[in-house]
């Protein structure tokens, strides 16, 4: 069984055998853990009866447990994968015809890609006589791909519905005068909506 309880305040994740919440420092009391405990016996029922289901109900129910709990341990990648393309990304400071129930915390995703010799000898040709630097191109693009994605990630195994106020930073890593490693990282706030 879990020990890890969230916080009623703060929503923070707590070891049950600290008296207080590390994150709002507010004490949490008997009826608070005894609450847990029995949800916490509930959920290991719970996890006994999904075994019996169908793989596509095993899914649909595995999620809806992961989102109650926070607990993602138990879902494969895959499903975290497929259940993440739901999040939706703005970089807006509001959802399209959706309101924003709360806001739950900055998050960030970052990516690392390296630009191989061949590249940076292309894109060296590219500085002498100008035009379109496709293979660079090609790099950011994915790069900046692979960073929304994670940052999808990242909201759902906190529970947000979406990503507002979303940033891209991109940053070259390199020594010597030579293009070496390319960073990108997206920032946004993530949020609850209203159902």
């Amino acid at each position: 069984m879990s020990e890890l309880f969230t916080c009623p305040k703060c929503k923070e994740k707590n070891n049950m055998l600290e008296p207080a919440c590390w994150r709002c420092v507010r004490p949490f009391t008997e009826s608070e853990k005894y609450d847990f405990f029995v949800q916490a016996k509930k959920s290991e029922e719970r996890k006994e009866l999904i075994a019996s289901l169908t793989p596509e109900q095993q899914y649909i129910e595995n999620i809806k447990l992961a989102k109650e709990t926070t607990d993602w341990s138990e879902v494969s990648e895959e499903d975290i994968e497929k259940e993440s393309n739901k999040i939706i990304l703005t970089t807006s400071f509001v959802v399209a015809q959706q309101d924003i129930k709360h806001e739950v915390d900055v998050i960030t995703a970052e990516v690392v890609y390296g630009m191989n010799i061949f590249k940076d000898l292309f894109s060296s040709v590219r500085d002498i006589v100008g035009g379109r630097s496709n293979a660079t191109q090609n790099v950011l693009r994915d790069a900046r791909k692979v960073v929304m994605r994670e940052l999808r990630k990242e909201a759902l195994l906190i529970g947000a519905d979406a990503v507002i106020s979303i940033d891209l930073d991109y940053q070259e890593l390199s020594g010597g005068g030579k293009n070496g490693m390319l960073m990108v990282v997206a920032s946004g706030t993530a949020v609850t909506l209203v159902s």
